[in-house]
């Protein structure tokens, strides 16, 4: 059996429900006429109860409640055509606009004559505000950060330049080598920064920010392309924008020492920089197929570069080791779950 609520229970209902809730709302009747409004509403809005009972809607107050898209929603609404669900809304009165959003329900009590509608009211324009707010400090952020991006890498640029003016001028070979290794490693941060400005989401995808990076080492250090070549062999793997920066400067390192070092005179090859990761798990390997460490040059004293590479891996609490003898050299840094070193690649 269908029942229905008696409309006396429903408009009690209804008006218990206004006395109860501490959100601005109000009981329209079929004419959208105020039957009564919660005492949030009329604290809100700074209206009198007793100007407001049986007074239209739409001239509450000096009429700004009179809005024809609300007018049609609600009317809308009344027909049982629409329901009026999260409408925002500005509310353009004496003083400053207020953004609010409405709901409104058809409150049905089986009696097409008694028909009542009951709007809420959220004012939101302090949150807007504070949206707004957040917004316009991002957008300052971000182009405050472009703009110090764009000076680093001119500021970059510059030194690299001076550095290879520098070089021209010195007479002695070992100053001018430690110059062109200065001059390799800012041109490879230059090329890390440019990758890192790019990336936008916080994720760098390590096998085009490997292949920029070699490109750009290549570019500076190798003389003839066809006699010795840098390729990069990864996964699909993305890191942090901070972890992105630790692994390629070791790339940076180990390229750098592999093209110094591992194709003497003409000497020919090739260098591979690979990366592979499995949750947790991740290696990273730069190897060449050049002439390889000779055993007086293994057990040297480590140099700058080796220095550098430890400490970035030590960073991301890795281990480094290197596999030399002749022909070629690997030198892999691998991270694993548990800390505990890889035996076997990845």
């Amino acid at each position: 059996m269908n029942r229905t609520t008696h409309p006396d229970v429903g408009h009690n209902l209804a008006l218990a429900i206004l006395a109860s809730t501490a959100a601005p709302a109000l009981l329209l009747d079929g004419d959208l006429g105020v039957i009564a409004g919660s005492a949030s509403f009329y604290r809100t809005f700074s209206l009198d109860p007793k100007n407001v009972a049986g007074k239209p809607l739409f001239k509450l107050g000096a009429g700004e409640w009179d809005v024809p898209q609300l007018r049609s929603l609600l009317n809308a609404t009344l027909s049982g055509i629409a329901r009026i669900e999260a409408y925002e809304m500005d509310l353009k009165g004496d003083a400053a606009p207020r953004r609010l959003v409405l709901n409104a329900q058809n409150l049905d009590y089986g009696d097409a004559e008694q028909i009542r509608l009951l709007l809420t009211i959220s004012d939101v324009t302090e949150a807007r505000i504070s949206e707004k707010l957040k917004d316009d400090l991002l957008r300052e952020k971000a182009i405050l950060l472009q703009e110090l991006q764009h000076r680093v890498a001119n500021s970059l640029q510059i030194i690299a330049s001076v550095l290879m003016q520098s070089a021209r001028r010195v007479q002695s070979e070992e100053t001018r080598s430690h110059l062109h290794d200065a001059h390799h490693r800012v041109m490879s941060i230059a090329t890390v920064q440019q990758q890192l400005a790019a990336s936008r989401l916080g994720e760098v995808e390590l096998h085009g920010y490997f292949t920029q990076l070699c490109q750009s080492l290549g570019a500076s250090m190798i003389r003839n392309h066809d006699q010795v070549s840098i390729a990069v062999t990864a996964d699909g793997s993305s890191v942090s924008a901070d972890i992105s920066v630790s692994l390629g400067l070791i790339v940076t390192e180990l390229v750098i020492n592999a093209l110094k070092r591992a194709f003497p005179g003409d000497h020919s090859g090739k260098i591979l920089v690979d990366y592979h990761s499995h949750e947790a798990e991740w290696k990273l390997s730069v190897s060449d197929d050049g002439v390889g460490t000779p055993e007086t040059m293994a057990s040297a004293k480590p140099g700058l570069g080796t220095s550098i590479v430890e400490a970035l891996a030590n960073q991301l609490d890795a281990t480094v080791q290197t596999e030399a003898g002749y022909p070629g050299t690997t030198i892999s840094i691998a991270h694993t779950a548990s800390g505990i070193p890889a035996r076997e690649p990845l």
